[in-house]
């Protein structure tokens, strides 16, 4: 006899016989209960058609929407409470096709069940889709296919005996997607979306008229992840993206090329973590937060930096005209800080920029890790040390067709690995110059640049160098590196006509044949002239 079914032998030999009558009593009627109980749930709900509410749930969800909502046979459990669909579909705005907004192969609704049994009452308490696929697309002017929804514009009219009421007043106490998939993109090109994997969003006590709490996490495109929480609501009428929300992000690994975020032609690519706020009274829009962003590329041509950069942030948009204003934007890159501020205005598919980028004094050491991903390409084999950079750059147009205008300098900096004097050996005139060593000193340099798709141009170019002297002039590097620059060094006796050519990874350093020539005709022309006067005066003199 084991140690527990002795005391069992002993408690119920224990009993006498009336004791064991009622003991018997009790388990017979509890085994009763448990047999009614599963008979009802098996056999109550075939005497409960719930696929007689079907007509009543469409409509009441059609009008708290606005958009036609399509429910496929229901089915009624008692255990679960809940009635369930085989499958569920919301149409798409009319502007935006025909195909679903939200389609989903099971839909489950909590109700509560005596109302439901007793009284043929459907009281929803709490609706769940399983596996739903949602896309959202944004149009040519800017809105997206989802800003209708509430609006209840789309409301058939009622089935006979029921009153179809307005989204106004409809609540319900949990609202749940499992393991949803989105596809977002542009509804010029339904071809080209950007997919969300494993969406599962969770709402309590839901309802259009009064604020309610949220959650939802994704899977990105690229790998990354997706967490928001926050509050919600009410619901504006005939405008979703109007209705208030505040609401704590974090994202982690997003892929800023895969998730569409930028556009392709930019060029801009890497993996960015994500932490901030976010809040909206409807009408204005602000968040405030930080980024981290790892092996980032800026322009097509450039290379994935090794170095990390952060950038701390706020920004204000304004809903109804969709353009807003960055008030805080500081990119660090290591103790070097930049600060970018301004605004922009969406239109359509573009957005236009019209932006401030302002460093002072940013350590080159720091920079010089970035410069391959913004496409600054050194000559092969030298790196930029030391020293201190400064600009002041205006930063206009769209995303994909932008300009940037400015002046830059740097100071006391050195390109170790690059001798200039040797370059410049084969130029008359500065042949004899003293060389640099394997390295060139850069004491002073500035410039003006204006970098386009097309080009970019260095104006008022004005650099010191300790083995040459001071170097001016001008000139142009086209999108493939190719250089084509007139300078002149000037020295003591006069400046030096020369040019660069070749690349930015092998410039070339050749005489401006052209300029010297033209010189030299001035000098001689001078010479003559100056000669002549002299010999005149030496003339008269002798006369």
């Amino acid at each position: 006899m084991g140690p527990v079914a002795g005391p069992r032998l002993v408690f119920i030999r224990s009993l006498n016989g009336k004791g064991r009558r009622i003991m018997n009593r009790a388990v017979r009627k509890i085994a009763i209960v448990i047999g009614v109980v599963i008979a009802c749930g098996l056999i109550l709900p075939r005497f409960v058609n719930v696929n007689s509410f079907r007509p009543k749930l469409e409509a009441q969800l059609t009008a708290a929407l606005g958009r036609q909502v399509t429910i496929g046979n229901l089915s009624f459990s008692i255990f679960s409470g809940s009635v369930s669909a085989d499958n569920i579909s919301i149409a798409d705005d009319a502007a935006f096709g025909k195909e679903p907004f939200l389609k989903a192969k099971q839909f489950q609704a909590g109700v509560k069940v005596m109302p439901l049994i007793f009284s043929k009452k459907l009281l929803v308490t709490g609706i769940t889709l399983e596996e739903p696929e949602i896309t959202l697309l944004r149009g040519a002017g800017g809105n997206w296919n989802f800003s209708g929804i509430g609006g209840g514009t789309a409301a058939p009219a009622a089935p006979p005996g029921e009153t179809a009421k307005s989204g106004a007043g409809l609540s319900i106490d949990r609202l749940n997607v499992d393991g949803g998939r989105i596809l977002m993109g542009t509804a010029n090109s339904p071809d080209k979306l950007s997919v969300y994997e494993q969406v599962n969003l969770e709402v309590s006590n839901f309802s259009t008229s009064a604020q309610f709490p949220l959650s939802l996490t994704a899977n990105l495109p690229g790998g990354g992840e997706f967490n928001l929480k926050g509050k919600c609501g009410p619901i504006s009428a005939g405008s979703l993206g109007g209705t208030p929300f505040q609401a704590a992000m974090a994202i982690r690994k997003l892929d800023l090329a895969a998730s569409g975020m930028v556009a392709a032609s930019t060029g801009i690519q890497g993996l960015a973590d994500f932490e901030g706020a976010i809040r909206s009274d409807g009408q204005r829009v602000k968040a405030a937060g930080e980024i981290k962003a790892d092996k980032l590329k800026l322009a097509a041509k450039g290379v994935p930096a090794k170095r990390m950069v952060s950038v701390t942030y706020a920004v204000e948009h304004n809903v109804k005209t969709d353009d807003g204003t960055l008030t805080q934007g500081d990119i660090a890159i290591g103790k070097a800080v930049a600060h970018l501020t301004g605004t922009y205005q969406k239109q359509a598919q573009t957005t236009t920029l019209n932006l401030k980028l302002n460093g002072r004094d940013m350590a080159v050491d720091e920079l010089e890790a970035m410069l391959p991903a913004v496409g600054v390409v050194l000559p092969s084999g030298s790196k930029l040390q030391g020293g201190a950079l400064s600009a002041d750059l205006a930063i206009a147009g769209t995303t994909d067709n932008m300009t940037v205008t400015g002046p830059i300098r740097l100071s006391n900096a050195k390109l170790a690995g690059f001798d200039l004097g040797s370059k410049l050996h084969a130029i008359p005139g500065l042949s004899g110059q003293q060389s640099g060593g394997k390295d060139t000193t850069i004491q002073n340099f500035s410039t003006t640049v204006l970098a386009a798709p097309e080009s970019m141009r260095a104006s008022a170019i004005n650099v010191s160098i300790s083995s040459l002297g001071v170097v001016t002039g001008e000139g142009t590097v086209s999108p493939s590196g190719a250089l084509n620059f007139e300078m002149k060094a000037e020295l003591s006796r006069g400046g030096v006509p020369f040019s660069i050519q070749g690349t930015t990874a092998s410039p070339k350093f050749v005489p401006n044949v052209k300029a010297m020539a033209g010189g030299a005709a001035k000098e001689a022309i001078s010479e003559k002239v100056t000669g002549g006067k002299v010999a005149s005066r030496v003339g008269r003199l002798k006369n």
